[in-house]
């Protein structure tokens, strides 16, 4: 059996290259694209995102970037969200009062950080929950790098029925928000696994095998 096939999505955000080592380092076969054939067939989708929601969502658009991510999910294919990346999939996005709308593949509003400090900047632990597959086989003392000025506070979807739950890890600065989501095919982090060492590796890898 090959390497695990993963695009990283190129819409003019996100820090493509050092995504594409950090995933290389843990054995991926990695493509930097935007072409939607090569998105939409590969084994895992990586939507990364730096910057401002607006302008994430403006460059995610413009590749129809937003469909992609979709499709794969109808179709029960994994992604994975990364930063901004992990922002976008919310229903909003408000910065400088200024509401944007988000793939909207989960409710909720990514708003300001109600901290002393922001943006918050370095390491941090997360609360991750009970049978979660993206930190298996780490402690509660592990550290992620973390770089944003906003994030979302309030956990809003609803889950009851057949459908499993999803699992949500949390961090605080200041208040606390959404450090990660594992939702069937589709994950995100806040944080940035590619800036975050060893950790950050470990998670990438729980990632692939459960491609």
């Amino acid at each position: 059996m090959g390497a695990v096939r993963v695009v990283v999505l190129d819409y003019g955000s996100g820090n493509l290259r050092s995504v594409e080592r950090a995933l290389q380092r843990v054995g991926a076969d990695v493509e930097v694209t935007a072409d939607r054939h090569a998105a939409l067939n590969a084994d895992g989708l990586v939507v990364p995102g730096v910057g401002a929601f607006a302008a994430c969502m403006k460059g995610l658009k413009s590749v129809h970037g937003h469909r992609t991510v979709g499709t794969r999910l109808a179709g029960g294919r994994p992604v994975l969200g990364i930063c901004v990346g992990m922002q976008i999939l919310f229903e909003r996005g408000i910065e400088h009062g200024e509401e944007t709308e988000g793939c909207n593949e989960w409710p909720g509003t990514v708003e300001r950080l109600e901290a002393d400090v922001v943006p918050h900047m370095g390491w941090n632990t997360v609360r991750a929950p009970e049978g979660t597959t993206l930190f298996d086989g780490m402690d509660e003392d592990t550290r992620f790098y973390f770089v944003h000025s906003y994030g979302v506070r309030k956990w809003e979807l609803e889950s009851g029925g057949t459908i499993a739950a999803p699992l949500v890890t949390w961090a605080n600065h200041g208040c606390d928000f959404v450090a990660a989501v594992e939702n069937g095919a589709l994950s995100a982090t806040q944080f940035h696994p590619e800036k975050s060492g060893d950790a950050g590796a470990h998670l990438l890898k729980n990632w692939l095998k459960s491609l």
